[in-house]
């Protein structure tokens, strides 16, 4: 494809996309713009990949209970980003989350408790996964503070698996 119209380029446009790579914002901003090739749609109040909804998240009586109901759900709403089985031997990272929650499941914040000292965009990377997987059920029930603590055991592909799931 070969395109001949002139297309200014805002410069702090492509410094404020810092989380995308420069070929796919000038791609999207650049790219002609006809009938033949339309420029691309981004939504981003949708999911994109394999995933499905999950259900809902069931009402826990204990703190064991929802570590365990957030890890199953961390797994399921990240499908290609984990693994199952042994833990290798070695792994790439190992960031800790703790994960405080509102009365309704919902996220009130993320503290990141241990930071890996390789692979830092792990931390991300278990940071979008816990989001992806909330809420995590009724907590109002339980006594406070309504946290939770998960260990990220990244294998050297970058897929993870929270050790909540190994003990």
């Amino acid at each position: 494809m070969h395109c001949t119209k002139k297309v200014a380029v805002n410069l702090s446009l492509l410094r404020v996309a810092s989380g995308l790579s420069c070929g796919l914002i000038l791609c999207s901003l650049v790219a002609c713009a006809s009938p033949q090739h339309p420029a691309p749609t981004v939504r981003t109040s949708q999911r994109v990949g394999p995933w499905s909804p999950l259900p809902p998240p069931e009402a826990v009586r204990t703190a064991q209970a929802l570590r365990l109901q957030a890890a199953q759900r961390i797994m399921q709403a990240n499908p290609t980003g984990t693994y199952t089985g042994v833990v290798p031997p070695v792994l790439l990272a190992i960031p800790v989350l703790e994960v405080e929650l509102k009365a309704n499941g919902h996220i009130r914040r993320i503290e990141v408790l241990r930071y890996p000292s390789q692979a830092k965009d792990t931390t991300a990377m278990a940071i979008a996964a816990v989001r992806r997987a909330a809420p995590f059920g009724d907590v109002s029930h339980m006594p406070k503070p309504w946290k939770f603590t998960e260990t990220f055991l990244f294998n050297d592909v970058r897929q993870f698996k929270p050790r909540a799931l190994d003990m």
